[in-house]
């Protein structure tokens, strides 16, 4: 090659070169995608809060009495949330219940516990109980087969199934014993006769 190739060479890949990142259009981009997440995120809130809006009718949640009797069964794990009973997709967020978190479950005679750190504890009086299986899913939240206990229990006019998983998934086939014999009107499938 002559000098004069080798400069025009060198001065073409100099121009190739010289087209480096153009900052302003990535900027734009990464801030465009930033305001996009922004308002993808808002309206997921929104959604929560309309969700909210449209379960207002449920009533409060009830507290635990004094003086609970001696616990028959106890644990600790994880409370994965609530829907409308057969309906695992239908999440309830009013009052709390749509927020996941540590759980620390007590069954007594009177009925269930459920003390949630963070959120809202509440109680499901033994006459509200309706039943308890084992699943694998509920909004938001899917295992193993067997691997969530889930309590259905009637809270005003509705019912509700709650998903649950213990820190030893061993005991949630005792659980699911112990709460279908406390209501003589439930089966072991957790149905009512």
């Amino acid at each position: 090659m002559t000098p004069a190739a080798i400069q025009l060479a060198a001065e073409a890949a100099e121009r190739h070169s010289a087209e480096v990142t153009d900052w302003g259009a990535r900027i734009a981009w990464v801030i465009g995608l930033l305001v996009f997440v922004a308002f993808v995120y808002w309206l997921m809130r929104q959604g929560w809060k309309w969700r909210g809006t449209l379960q207002g009718d449920l009533p409060e949640l009830p507290a635990a009495p004094d003086g609970l009797p001696a616990h028959r069964l106890a644990l600790t794990g994880r409370y994965h949330g609530s829907t409308t009973a057969g309906q695992w997709l239908d999440r309830i967020v009013a009052h709390g219940l749509g927020v996941r978190s540590r759980v620390e479950l007590t069954l007594t005679d009177a009925g269930l516990d459920v003390v949630r750190p963070g959120a809202t504890d509440f109680f499901v009086p033994a006459a509200r109980l309706r039943g308890a299986r084992l699943d694998k899913g509920i909004a938001g939240k899917v295992l193993t087969e067997g691997g969530l206990l889930v309590v259905t229990w009637a809270h005003g006019d509705k019912l509700i199934d709650s998903g649950f998983r213990s820190d030893r998934a061993a005991e949630h086939a005792a659980w699911v014993e112990a709460i279908n014999l406390m209501n003589p009107t439930i089966t072991t499938e957790g149905a009512e006769r």
